[in-house]
């Protein structure tokens, strides 16, 4: 039976729909990453769950229980935000402990989980350390083991790496996962990273305007992305209306070939940088470089089509030492190997061919929503949870949460590797 249930869940803030009838199940023990962009309503979806924002329909079960009425402190979960909110006030061992002592827990109880914890954080023997002298990686440790202290049932993070810097937070990704695989704990977390959702989860739920575009493994997601709106959110640029007929694509750049059974008719392709060959002036469609971007082993070259008007310029990947120099006329081909079909969703007041089992399709409008997480924001008490206010809710999900930090949209550059 599923740990969490989601069915038809929809949240509205005057005019706008945060959420739009989401269906969604995690498992005992799974880690499942919600990943969009701003608006998607990713934080709205943690919010419902903890009981900190009410639906206006549908169904939140926790262990087959509806959670309707159940106020937020005895849902039993979790809840860590990006601004870790640590009590300046109190030493590391007084964070950890907060929980556990909102819960009557002795202080023997207390000492004894505090010290587990810090050593499975990694941060043994620092209890007795105040914040202030803590890095920005020691205090996200900090932070994680206050919210594992009372073993919520259920984890949730809220773009808990978004303040460290790039190397830092792909370290920490992977204690994170080792963590909670040692633990057996169940998480649900949400972010823009598309590196740090692969690196991190079992299963990965991408959003988009309120709905659910696409679930499935990290592996799944990145091969087989559901629309072109994932795959241009994934970081894939080379994203272009199709017509197929048997094993071919008409496209704006020309025949583009299609792997073996790829569904035929009006469609969206997608060529991956890695099946765009480079080969010699006057062969395949002529194309300039127009940019290189050296990416660390590999050198990311932007080629314009020069006889097409208005067709897109082209994405490739080469060797540092076949990569063509700017303003080089080359041709270029395309494996089939590297091109997927897509159904064609995302062309306004064209339907799905599909839904699959599992996901909703998305909005139709390729316009994707750029303003900030309004539904982060709006209806949520002001001001910071105190330590004297009353129990934290990024402990255990009491009371009202912090104010949220900023979005911090993504640049999709070259695609992350696939996650374990």
């Amino acid at each position: 039976m599923a740990l969490l249930t989601l069915s038809d869940v929809t949240v509205r803030f005057g005019a706008r729909t945060a959420l739009d009838a989401v269906d969604l199940e995690i498992a005992e023990h799974e880690i499942v990453c919600v990943l969009g962009p701003s608006g998607s309503g990713k934080s709205t979806l943690l919010r419902v769950v903890a009981g900190l924002q009410e639906p206006a329909g549908g169904r939140v079960a926790l262990d087959g229980s509806d959670q309707s009425g159940v106020p937020v402190h005895r849902r039993g979960v979790g809840l860590m935000f990006q601004d870790h909110q640590l009590f300046p006030q109190r030493d590391v061992r007084g964070n950890v402990a907060f929980g556990l002592r909102i819960r009557g827990a002795t202080r023997g109880e207390q000492d004894r989980r505090v010290d587990e914890l810090l050593d499975l954080v990694g941060l043994p023997g620092a209890g007795r350390r105040a914040v202030a002298e803590l890095s920005g990686g020691e205090q996200q440790r900090v932070a994680l083991a206050r919210a594992l202290a009372p073993r919520p049932r259920l984890l949730m993070l809220d773009e808990p790496l978004g303040q460290l810097d790039r190397g830092l937070r792909d370290r920490l990704v992977v204690e994170l996962r080792g963590l909670f695989g040692r633990l057996g704990t169940t998480v649900l977390a949400v972010t823009h990273d598309q590196g740090e959702a692969f690196a991190l989860a079992d299963r990965v739920v991408v959003m988009r305007d309120g709905r659910i575009a696409q679930t499935g493994t990290p592996l799944e997601v990145w091969q087989r992305p559901a629309s072109a709106f994932v795959a241009r959110f994934l970081g894939f640029g080379n994203v272009v209306d199709a017509t197929v007929s048997g094993a071919v694509a008409d496209t704006v750049w020309g025949k583009v070939p299609v792997p073996g059974g790829s569904a035929q008719g009006e469609r969206t392709v997608l060529v991956r940088p890695a099946g765009v060959r480079l080969v010699a002036p006057g062969e395949g469609l002529p194309c300039t470089v127009g940019a290189r971007t050296f990416t660390g082993g590999r050198v990311a070259v932007l080629l314009r089509p020069g006889a097409l008007t208005g067709a897109p310029d082209i994405e490739a990947e080469c060797g540092l030492r076949e990569a063509p120099e700017e303003g080089a006329e080359v041709g270029v081909a395309f494996a089939a190997e590297e091109v997927v079909v897509l159904a064609a969703q995302d062309r306004p007041g064209v339907p799905a061919a599909q839904d699959r089992p599992g996901m909703r399709a998305a909005d139709q409008d390729p316009q994707s929503v750029r303003a900030s997480d309004r539904d982060r924001d709006r209806d949520r008490p002001g001001g910071r949870a105190a330590d004297t206010a009353g129990p934290s809710p990024y402990l255990t999900g009491h009371g009202a949460p912090p104010p949220a930090a900023p979005d911090r949209v993504r640049t999709p550059g070259s695609p992350p590797a696939p996650g374990p």
